[in-house]
């Protein structure tokens, strides 16, 4: 008998293949006293599994197929550059010295400290990075307990065509998919922002997370359907299923071999209306693949990476390099720079003053808060984008303003560095576009405020549709309460493109919504006229706005929002699919 099994699908198309469980087990940990004798053989146990550590994954890096998106390699690269990290490794050596802990102990020690510092961050991106926590420790647990290499880390596996199930997956388990042929995965837990989530979208292979108990439900080499648009597993399907999906493979293989040829077109609607399609990137690397889709800039560049796996924050040279490096790779085409959205929390790296545990941390010190409050964290990375505006088209997008008075604060200190950088005789772009990310909604609705002393806007909707329901959008209890389509939301988001249009500034949508082709023609229908989406989605989008008819558009976007519900929004835009 078929069995349906829902979780988020994360990244979009349909796999059959037989299943390949990962079954880590559950490591006993032992703890005991060494004694004196002993501290320098355990101190070198545990550097030499940190070592082998290394040896593993340089290894796997190697093996990373020539076609691999350039964005995976950086994720290994991370937990390298963890792995010769003394936050991780030099705690242990001192509790292997100081208190006789074994070492296997004292990293779990120094394992649940650093996890408890991420659970604490309310930032939903930074709070999964404790996932890579985990996972460079697990691989040095493992060596220090002797355990044999997982199956799907041997090097003559023979799983092709086979679909992952995991609690969760490493990137390190991403490389290795691709390197054995691995066609799609699920796995038990994660989000839609977690590393897992982002990798399998820039492998462009199927994937569902957040799918509880799927090992339990579905055994070694069953054969199964994961349907990556739905969020669905088919266990044991029947032959109608399997008919089913395998035309739909079929459909969505001609489907999207024709979405290449649409990389030189303009984004037109069909009554010749231009529409902008710009990228979101994460990595240095991933700009390569803005200029495969054919994208007209990058219209959200997140910098948090510079922060990240480090004991002081990166100076404003390390800045500037890193902007230099990448205006170098988009060849003249525009880059938007989000600056800092970290959380008050970010224990992990250095240059943050200490403060009482906050309560109800989604609402507390972050983005533009944290940076006006330690203005040693914010200035640098200013300064820096100041001067790589010299040097190609560069705008400056603030984060998370809520208010008019932060603004001005951060316009502030703008013209302090601009006088500053002008008595050095420091070359910089006296015209710098500046613009702020509307996802609180007190933004929204004092959008007009915000668009008369602004460049331009960029409508974040993953928080702000997160801060409207007041919902944590990574929490499974509420995650249902996450919908793009309630009216609250839609009308924040008319009334912040109107605003844009009285005060004449451009205003784009860089959250998850605008990479959704299911609401591309409602967002059109609202005003929207910049996209900024991941680019594995870019022509996607572009195919469903040169089959969009804009006259037609505005009148079901006029009736969403006199809808009650999400659900008769969905019914008026079910229009547009039957006519």
């Amino acid at each position: 008998m078929t069995l349906s099994l829902h979780g988020l699908g994360v990244s979009r198309g349909i796999a059959i293949g037989r299943v390949h469980i990962i079954e880590r087990d559950r490591l006993d940990i032992p703890e005991y006293h060494i004694g004196k004798d002993q501290v320098e053989t355990e101190t070198r146990r545990l550097l030499e599994a940190v070592t082998l550590a290394k040896q593993q994954l340089r290894a796997i890096r190697e093996h990373i197929p020539a076609a691999t998106s350039p964005g995976i390699a950086p994720f290994i690269d991370t937990h390298l550059l963890m792995l010769d990290d003394a936050v991780l490794t030099q705690e242990p050596l001192r509790l292997i010295r100081t208190s006789g802990h074994n070492a296997e102990w004292a990293l779990k020690l120094q394992r649940d400290a650093l996890v408890h510092v991420f659970d604490e961050m309310e930032d939903a991106y930074l709070r999964t990075r404790k996932n890579d926590i985990d996972h460079v420790v697990n691989r040095i647990q493992r060596i220090l307990l002797r355990q044999k290499p997982l199956r799907h880390e041997e090097p003559d596996s023979r799983l092709s065509g086979y679909i992952l199930i995991a609690d969760d997956l490493a990137p390190a388990d991403t490389v290795l998919m691709q390197y054995h042929g691995i066609v799609a995965f699920v796995t038990e837990y994660g989000g839609p922002t977690s590393h897992t989530a982002i990798l399998a979208r820039s492998l462009v292979i199927p994937a569902i997370v957040g799918l509880h108990e799927a090992a339990r439900f579905a055994r070694e080499d069953d054969l199964v359907i994961v349907d990556g648009n739905a969020g669905v597993m088919l266990v044991d399907p029947d032959e109608h299923s399997l008919r089913y999906y395998r035309r739909q493979q079929q459909e969505d293989r001609k489907y999207y071999a024709g979405l290449i040829r649409l990389k030189e077109t303009p984004a037109k609607t069909l009554d010749g209306v231009p529409v902008e399609l710009q990228a979101n990137v994460e990595l240095p690397q991933d700009f390569e693949i803005v200029r495969q889709v054919g994208a007209s800039g990058v219209g959200l560049y997140r910098t948090e990476f510079l922060y990240m796996n480090r004991d002081t924050p990166p100076e404003e040279e390390e800045h500037y390099e890193t902007y230099l490096s990448v205006l170098d790779t988009m060849a003249g085409l525009p880059l938007t720079i989000r600056t800092m959205d970290l959380g008050a929390d970010k224990q992990v790296d250095g240059g943050r003053q200490e403060g009482p545990i906050q309560s109800n941390p989604a609402l507390g010190l972050r983005a533009v808060r944290l940076g006006l409050k330690e203005p040693e964290l914010f200035r640098p990375q200013l300064r820096a984008i100041l001067r790589a505006s010299a040097h190609g088209k560069v705008r400056l997008m603030i984060p998370m303003l809520s208010n008019m008075q932060e603004t001005w604060q951060v316009l502030e200190i703008l013209d302090e560095l601009k006088a500053e950088l002008d008595g050095q005789r420091v070359e910089f772009d006296g015209n710098l576009s500046v613009g702020a990310m509307v996802e609180v909604p007190a933004a929204a609705v004092c959008a007009d405020i915000f668009a008369e002393q602004l460049d331009f806007l960029s409508i974040g909707t993953n928080d702000l549709i997160q801060y409207t329901m007041a919902i944590d959008r990574v929490n499974d209890e509420v995650s249902y309460l996450y919908e793009p389509l309630h009216p609250a939301v839609l009308r924040l988001i008319r009334t912040t493109l109107e605003a844009g249009a009285r005060a004449d500034i451009p205003v784009a949508m860089c959250g998850e919504m605008a990479g959704d082709s299911k609401f591309t023609q409602l967002l059109l229908g609202l005003g929207l006229r910049e996209f900024s989406v991941h680019p594995a989605y870019l022509l996607e989008v572009k195919k469903i706005i040169l089959e969009s008819d804009l006259r037609r558009l505005m009148s079901i976007a006029d009736a969403a929002l006199q809808a009650r519900t999400a659900a008769e929004v969905e019914k008026i835009l079910a229009r547009l699919e039957t006519t």
